[in-house]
């Protein structure tokens, strides 16, 4: 194939400079299906992007895209704000009867602005209402959103300069085994909220991810998880678990927390839970807290029907058996083989993740990014992540192929070693 030199100048004189995975990934994108991606000159890429985790089951799954036509060509609803719709019955009946009640889960369901900052925004808002204190407590390298309340919450000082005016009401905490643990867990937390002077106001609530995705991929111990359950509930915090990229089965279960037994008293989620990468995030929380009165919290595009409806059919297809779980298991052992003999032949560096997952850290910080560059070239989309952009980030499809897997990982293999 000949390559040409795509079109590219709309986008560099008229879109703004804020623009940032387009710089990673210099080409025009035309379609997509599955795993793969296509330029408009018909080259093929392999995604291990896959949306920054919003298509856990591929491009275009024919499943869901069948489902969304069949909506549209019948003039279905497509904007409601919040009015009841026939498609919106159909995904939370289909929630309940799929996920909450299956795992025990009694939340409440609250369809907020349609991204997982929303979802965000509302679990804040909706803490210190409940609890009528300003504290939240968040975790080092933590990732929330954009917008102001979730990036008070974040740890990243590149994205948090952008905010403009100070981030308050926050404190922050370390995360499990932040500095190598060198401090026993929550030793230091317990002992401020304990000590009449240490300052620290009483929180309304502690937010944190059960495994850090922008952060570097930092994974959460069970046991830890189980701790700061028990010490929210010991001091009157609310416990919320940001699950917006690793829920809807990305570590395995449909809830990243499951495995550690906990029951988080709210729950973020967005990304795949439309399952089609179309706009749609939720904020999940136990009956009693539902203290909202009628439109105090809301947003125009709060009922997307269109995802109601690819959302209810992802839950169909994937989640009424354990099959997609058992699979994504499976391809997590085979992800973490191949980083661990990557990394040995590295010095320096560590791999780690959970269901799909996974981070490669390099020791040159600069190292992941020419991995991530040169993975391209050779037609795969990773990321990198963390405080540096030291860890190349790796987000299959749950759907891929275990051939197109294995594809995939000889192909961050290549880069890796390219570019030491």
């Amino acid at each position: 194939m000949t390559l040409t030199q795509p079109d590219l100048d709309v986008f560099t004189t008229l879109e703004s400079e804020v623009r940032s995975y387009c710089r990673n990934w210099p080409t025009v994108f035309d379609r997509a299906h599955g795993s793969r991606m296509y330029d408009e000159a018909g080259r093929e890429y392999l995604d291990f992007f896959a949306g920054a985790g919003s298509l856990n089951y591929g491009h275009n799954n024919p499943v869901l895209k069948r489902a969304l036509l069949d909506y549209l060509e019948r003039d279905g609803v497509t904007h409601g704000l919040d009015m009841s719709t026939t498609a919106k019955r159909a995904f939370l009946e289909s929630f309940q009867n799929t996920v909450l009640r299956p795992r025990d889960l009694p939340y409440k369901v609250m369809f907020p602005g349609p991204t997982g900052t929303n979802a965000v925004e509302a679990a804040l808002k909706l803490a210190r209402k409940v609890k009528g204190r300003e504290t939240v407590v968040s975790f080092t390298n933590a990732f929330h959103g954009m917008s102001l309340g979730s990036l008070a919450v974040s740890g990243n000082a590149a994205k948090r300069a952008g905010a403009g005016v100070p981030l308050v009401h926050t404190v922050r905490m370390p995360f499990d085994r932040y500095a190598e643990g060198a401090t026993p867990d929550f030793r230091w937390f317990e002992q401020m909220l304990v000590d009449r002077g240490s300052g620290l106001d009483r929180p309304a609530a502690v937010i944190v991810e059960t495994v850090q995705g922008e952060g570097g991929v930092n994974v959460a111990r069970p046991e830890w998880l189980r701790a700061l359950a028990g010490l929210c509930r010991r001091h009157d915090m609310l416990l919320v678990v940001d699950d917006v990229q690793m829920g809807c089965g990305r570590t395995g279960a449909f809830f990243s927390f499951e495995e550690s037994g906990i029951v988080p008293d709210v729950v973020t989620v967005s990304k795949s839970i439309s399952g089609y990468g179309l706009p749609m995030s939720l904020c999940l929380f136990r009956p009693e807290l539902d203290v909202w009165e009628p439109g105090e919290h809301n947003g125009t595009f709060r009922g997307n029907n269109p995802a109601f409806v690819t959302a209810a059919a992802a839950l169909a297809t994937y989640w009424g058996d354990d099959a997609l779980e058992r699979r994504t298991l499976a391809h997590a052992r085979t992800i973490e083989a191949a980083l661990r003999e990557t990394a040995a032949h590295h010095s320096g560096s560590v791999c780690r993740g959970r269901g799909m997952a996974w981070g490669l850290e390099l020791a040159d910080p600069g190292h992941a990014g020419r991995a991530a560059r040169r993975a391209f070239e050779l037609g795969l989309l990773v990321e990198t992540a963390g405080a540096r952009d030291e860890v190349v980030k790796l987000l299959p499809p749950l759907t891929v192929t275990p051939d197109d897997l294995d594809e995939g990982l000889r192909t961050v293999q290549r880069a890796v070693h390219e570019t030491a």
